[in-house]
């Protein structure tokens, strides 16, 4: 594949990626954390700011792989 094509398709990726964990993260700490302290919700908020780091690694890795030879 193409490294111009691998890097459009990772960039669309990362993007789809953080909205979607965004919203998720978001929508769990509202359904989970309403009654919790604010010690809490600073733990959690960290962790998942952290979170979406782990994926976004992998997306990056395989955008910047070595390409294929071509015959």
């Amino acid at each position: 594949m193409p490294v111009r094509i691998k890097k459009l398709i990772g960039t669309v990726l990362l993007i789809i990626l953080v909205i979607v964990y965004a919203v998720l993260a978001t929508l769990i700490a509202v359904a989970q954390l309403s009654e919790s302290s604010p010690i809490v919700h600073l733990l959690y908020f960290f962790l998942t700011g952290l979170l979406w780091i782990v994926p976004a690694m992998f997306i990056i890795k395989w955008m910047i792989g070595k390409p294929e030879d071509q015959a």
